[in-house]
């Protein structure tokens, strides 16, 4: 929409109060790619396979400068990886993907899944549980085991809300995002005192873990990381996984709702459960788009499309892209069964982002996400509960979204040697 002289409206507003459907349906609207300002900036909004691949190019979209400081200081930390370009971030990036590779993703995934089943052990005693801060819990409880952070058991509950608030805030300007900021602060404060501490040699951690690899990491000209940068890159390890929380909550959320996918999960049947994963990572929402700044001034689509001038903010719908009907039959159906029916291109599917990890921004932890996903819904399957009333609602003009309640579980036991209902009242 553009005023009389020419200038188009600003969305912010609109974008605030609708949330995760306001890039879609604009979209929608203009036909494919939509043109608006944000927060003052001329902004272009796209989506599918190609447009991936073109916001990835590091030729005509790069990410410094169009992560504004507000996710900066809440979700990713000043002078993350995420805020670098060209050989920088790869290099940067090197040392994440060293952590997240195939070892490092199941080695982690054994720390989470002996902290759940340790948690899961005391649930029959108590009355009820609530997925999303059961899952923080453990998932804090294993990262930071994994990591070679020293979090006493004590302190787990504190550090997980901080991890949990980091993400939660970084798309409102209310008092989850103060709250954010604020736990930015403590463990920032806490992971740049662990790194001195390991580079002065009086803390101990495991060779090879993620605290020894970020405190001895030397960028390109040779020099350590200066201690709060190296926090904010420790706690880029920890905090995306903690951050699993809103998927484990999904996943107890879509066995809620589509019962019939318990016995599949129950049984073992991995290539199943893999494609259960996945569905809860496109069907339910997650991040809603990620932003980059056009380098030079591009038209999209390439040969034939609208002039996008240098300068300007690229937006990449992701959540949209999820549910495109061009890509997905029946897109706001659950159903695992479709990432059976055929292999699913690497920039079709893209809760977490887009592109080569290898040389991209898209998130190197995704494997984790996949396999920690794996590990915990057989477990969830697996147990007996009762569903209390409550607001499961899922709005989504909230972001990030999840179930208003958590998803409360009652009256929870553990029976791994047959298959059982799960009732709810």
């Amino acid at each position: 929409m553009t005023t009389k002289s020419g200038r188009r409206i600003d969305n912010t507003l609109p974008l605030v109060w609708d949330g995760y459907a306001w890039l879609p349906e604009r979209r929608r609207r203009a036909g494919g790619v939509f043109h608006t300002r944000v927060m003052g900036q001329r902004a272009v909004g796209l989506a599918g396979p190609e447009a991936v691949r073109f916001f990835y190019d590091e030729r005509n979209v790069q990410r410094h400068t169009a992560v504004p400081e507000p996710v900066q200081g809440t979700l990713f930390g000043h002078g993350a990886v995420h805020t670098l370009d060209g050989a920088d971030h790869r290099h940067r990036k090197a040392m994440f993907l060293s952590l997240t590779g195939p070892d490092g993703a199941a080695s982690l995934v054994e720390y989470a899944g002996a902290a759940w089943d340790e948690a899961e052990a005391q649930w029959p005693s108590r009355e009820r549980i609530v997925v999303f801060d059961e899952a923080s819990r453990i998932l804090t409880r294993g990262a930071c085991d994994w990591a070679g952070v020293d979090v006493g058991v004590g302190e787990v509950p504190a550090v997980a809300r901080d991890l949990v608030a980091l993400v939660d805030g970084f798309a409102t300007l209310g008092p989850r995002h103060w709250r954010a900021r604020r736990a930015r602060g403590r463990l920032e404060s806490r992971f740049a005192d662990l790194v001195r501490g390991v580079r002065a040699g009086g803390t101990v951690v495991p060779v090879g873990s993620a605290a020894d690899v970020v405190a001895r990491h030397v960028g390109p000209d040779g020099t350590l990381l200066e201690p709060r940068v190296a926090a904010v890159e420790l706690l880029n390890v920890v905090r995306p996984t903690v951050a699993v929380c809103w998927f484990v909550a999904y996943a107890a959320h879509a066995l809620h709702r589509w019962p019939n996918v318990r016995d599949r999960l129950r049984a073992g049947d991995a290539a199943y459960t893999e494609a259960f994963v996945h569905e809860v990572r496109r069907f339910y929402p997650f991040a809603p788009f990620i932003g980059g700044r056009a380098v030079r001034e591009l038209t999209w689509p390439p040969t034939h499309g609208d002039r996008i001038p240098a300068g300007s903010l690229l937006l990449l719908d992701l959540y949209g892209q999820n549910h495109d009907t061009d890509l997905w039959k029946d897109p706001y159906t659950f159903r695992p069964e479709r990432f059976l029916d055929r292999p699913v291109e690497r920039d079709e599917l893209v809760p977490q982002g887009g592109g080569d990890p290898a040389h991209g921004h898209r998130c190197p932890g995704e494997g984790i996400t996949v396999g920690l996903l794996a590990a915990f819904a057989p477990r969830l399957a697996r147990l007996h509960y009762r569903v209390p009333d409550q607001d499961m609602t899922i709005s989504l003009r909230r972001i990030p979204a999840r179930p208003r309640s958590g998803m409360v579980l009652g009256e929870v036991r553990r029976d791994s040697t047959r298959i059982g209902s799960v009732h709810s009242e």
